[in-house]
């Protein structure tokens, strides 16, 4: 399993148009509304043998209302321990 973000700058008026559409995504596991340079960060769940640049270039950048995108890629994660 591979996981990425990606930022996405949306066409004026179309944050809430894009955010919708990549929610409904299978591999977006997670849309925010940020602030700064980018509207949207998605968190992405690829499966193993996924092409990354495929998959921004074919999927994401293909939504309507994508004006730019920006992919970061992830190593290693690590969380807090539940406890309770």
């Amino acid at each position: 399993m591979k996981e990425i973000f990606v930022q996405i700058k949306c066409q004026m008026g179309h944050t809430y148009d894009v955010a919708e559409a990549a929610i409904g995504l299978p591999q977006v596991v997670q849309a925010f509304s940020i602030s700064g340079d980018f509207d949207l960060l998605l968190r992405c769940r690829l499966s193993a043998d996924a092409d990354i640049g495929h998959f921004v270039t074919g999927t994401i950048q293909r939504l309507d209302g994508v004006r730019d995108t920006f992919t970061i890629m992830t190593y290693s994660m690590f969380e807090k321990p539940v406890t309770g």
